[in-house]
């Protein structure tokens, strides 16, 4: 029966020896948490790092690995410093920070940590294809594994891939400075669904996506690779009913009772978060302080909690952190202190879920205010938890949850004024205004629960694996093999049929960059010698007669309308002219030229493209598909079609294709003669189509292709032609 395997670097369960006797602990991070439900109710299998084993013994080892077995878990053993360079190095020391927009903190020369990066995360795919089993789903989380995802299409080509980042993924400006940018975007769109918490970060990843990969600038899929991948927005959530459910116990009512005693009749102000510098704690701290200056007698009135959680305590930097915030507090409650009470109570570490409930219970206003947060799932607990629709919520807008909960109070963390003012904002807020916002904020968090968030992935990560990509052609099945290169070298006569641009030589942002090197110059002269050459291309027809003219090349220009035999001087058209419609059409693309900066119009004899790849990627595509709906109104079942290639939008007759020039090509070839077709873009697959299937047909990337084989790039193009030659 097909599984749901749940991969995350950490496991939920901690395997590690207390007092010689192996013990396993459950975990109660968010993550842990948020999968619980799909772990349990889906018999899944979930795939991670057990904690360090390494003071284990061989048979406590096997004992921890049948254990975890039992729970269906399977763990993905790591070395110490191996974990410490991928875990703290590279995933905390370069992509948190970068994620959350502290560029100051991250590390640009992690060359060894992005290496372990790198190998732990061909560790994780190691484990998960091993478990693997045909029709399982695989549900990679989070930015340890970002990798993981195409490592996994390699190796399970047709498995169900989905990601899910409970980070925020910053704007295109920030992700960019990062060196190893292009690598962790290939790495993610191996997924056939990628999930954000927020319509904003799915924005975000695919601009990043177009600036760093060309690719088009989609918000709900992305071409990749010949595939589809899916961006989707999956805010996440909580347990809303097990929150309410501990809300409602008469023990962490009597707890929440005691907490409101110890106050002595004094507002009570919760902050609850993970010591981390993402947080916002210390300008949390300064707004404090703040308002106890602004308003000096209601600050006596109020007690402020803030509960934070140990986490990273090995890294030095989080040690400092630490050190600044137990300075803070202990200033301010130095100055605002009285004989009876000072204003902040401070605790570091961690509490059992039934005291924070309590804690929930009993604060009058919820202050969070992280200066980056993917979501936070304490602003929805606290809603969860106020089951009398009472109580109040400041929210950071740079928090995820802010993008879902309106009604709360929502601040600018870094400004300790707007804070300040909200606290007495909330503190001062009539009962009834609290219940309105109240009863709406949990509404809406019961509403969307994690098993709703879950669920709704799920479903949508099926849809778009059965959606994949388009049936009109298929994979090119392979690159070449040697086998097939034998054949040709050793073939009596041969026909090669080569496009140019992206075949033969790369894209170049401008056109006229892309002309002949000597060395391609030098290579098409030497197989000529021997073999009947066809270069066709959809280039001009003069652009090729200045590059190719002096070689004995048969040559097609403007997708094959334009030919000229190897023999002959003299160019023939395909068909008489007829451009009479370019008038209309050249003005709508001079009109989004002139809106579109690095665009430009190429105007053939009877074609006319509107090339973006030099522009601004974002306003391109947007131009791109308006421009693509005003041409439909002009070209729909006419005489005309719009191709659509590599950064390039052309308007053409309808029949005018590449195709057309096969059969003149093979017209006077000897059954016996191999020919061999290679081409990268939608032009080429006319090609493909025209030729019978004794040909050996090559499309040059990774998109889908009805070509028979396949090469990466136009290096290999050439060192293919190379080798085709003989001894």
């Amino acid at each position: 029966m097909p599984r749901l395997l749940i991969v995350s670097n950490r496991l939920p369960i901690s395997v590690r020896v207390d007092r010689g006797a192996l013990c396993l602990t459950r975990s109660a991070g968010g993550l842990a948490a948020a999968m619980r439900g799909p772990h349990e109710r889906l018999n899944a299998l979930w795939i991670g790092w057990p904690g360090d084993v390494g003071v284990l013994s061989a048979e406590q080892r096997e004992d921890a690995d049948a254990a975890l077995e039992g729970l269906r878990a399977a763990p993905v053993h790591l070395g110490a410093a191996e974990q410490r360079r991928f875990y703290d190095g590279f995933s905390n020391g370069v992509l948190w920070p970068l994620f959350h927009y502290l560029l100051d903190k991250v590390n640009l020369d992690a060359e060894l940590d992005w290496e372990a990066y790198q190998r732990v995360n061909e560790r994780f795919a190691d484990v998960v294809a091993a478990q693997y089993a045909p029709g399982d789903a695989i549900w990679v989380h989070d930015y340890q594994l970002m990798l993981l995802p195409a490592l996994l299409r390699r190796r399970l080509p047709g498995a169900r891939i989905g990601f899910f980042l409970h980070v925020p993924f910053p704007s295109a400006e920030v992700f960019r400075i990062l060196p190893w940018r292009q690598e962790i975007l290939r790495g993610l769109l191996g997924a056939d669904l990628l999930g954000f918490h927020t319509a904003a970060y799915r924005r975000n990843f695919a601009a990043s996506a177009a600036h760093v990969l060309a690719s088009d600038p989609d918000e709900a899929a992305i071409e990749h690779d010949g595939r589809k991948v899916a961006l989707g927005v999956h805010p996440i959530s909580i347990d809303a009913a097990e929150i309410e459910r501990l809300a409602g116990h008469p023990g962490v009512r009597e707890e929440a009772a005691r907490i409101r005693a110890e106050a002595r009749g004094r507002r009570i102000v919760l902050g609850i978060d993970r010591l981390d510098y993402t947080k916002g704690i210390p300008r949390r701290l300064l707004a404090i302080e703040r308002f106890l200056e602004r308003e000096p007698e209601l600050g006596e009135q109020v007690r402020f909690i803030q509960l934070a959680v140990p986490t990273r305590g090995a890294s030095g930097a989080y040690a400092d952190f630490r050190r600044v915030v137990h300075e803070m507090v202990g200033r301010i409650n130095g100055q605002h202190g009285t004989t009876y009470a000072t204003p902040i109570h401070f605790m570091h570490r961690a509490l059992p879920v039934e005291q924070v409930v309590a804690l929930y219970l009993a604060a009058d206003v919820m202050l969070v205010t992280p200066l980056r947060d993917g979501m936070n799932l304490v602003a929805k607990e606290y809603v969860a938890a106020r089951v009398d629709d009472d109580g109040a919520l400041i929210l950071s807008e740079f928090a995820g949850a802010a993008a879902e909960l309106a009604e709360a109070i929502t601040v600018n963390p870094y400004d300790i004024g707007s804070v300040a003012a909200a606290v007495k904002q909330a503190l001062t807020m009539p009962r009834a205004e609290q219940q309105v916002r109240m009863a709406a904020l949990r509404r809406r968090v019961a509403a969307h629960d994690v098993h709703v968030w879950a669920q709704s992935f799920l479903d949508d990560l099926d849809r778009a694996a059965a959606a994949g990509p388009g049936a009109a052609a298929v994979p090119a099945r392979r690159e070449v093999p040697e086998s097939v290169v034998e054949h040709v070298r050793r073939a009596p006569e041969r026909v090669w049929i080569l496009d140019y641009d992206g075949t033969l030589v790369p894209f170049a942002p401008v056109p006229d960059l892309a002309a002949p090197d000597e060395e391609l110059l030098a290579l098409l002269r030497a197989l000529s010698e021997r073999d009947r050459v066809h270069v066709v291309s959809g280039r001009r027809r003069a652009d090729i007669e200045r590059w190719f003219g002096a070689l004995p090349l048969h040559l097609h220009a403007e997708h094959g309308f334009w030919s000229r035999p190897r023999t002959c001087d003299d160019w023939v058209a395909l068909e008489p002219d007829a451009a009479a419609w370019k008038g209309e059409i050249r003005a709508l693309l001079e009109d989004v030229t002139r809106r579109t900066p690095g665009s430009f119009i190429e105007e053939k004899t009877v074609t006319l493209a509107w090339h973006y790849r030099a522009a601004e990627p974002e306003l391109a595509g947007e131009h791109a598909r308006e421009l693509r709906a005003r041409l439909a109104e002009h070209i729909d079942g006419g005489a005309l079609e719009l191709l659509g290639g590599a950064k390039v939008l052309e308007i053409r007759p309808r029949g005018v294709h590449k195709g057309r020039v096969v059969p003149l090509i093979l017209d006077d070839v000897p059954a016996r003669a191999a020919v061999i077709a290679i081409g990268d873009d939608r032009t080429d697959e006319d090609i493909f189509a025209a030729l019978p299937p004794s040909a050996c047909t090559i499309h040059v990337g990774n998109e889908r292709s009805l070509a028979a084989y396949r090469l990466p790039d136009a290096g290999a193009v050439r060192r293919l032609l190379r080798a085709s030659m003989p001894a």
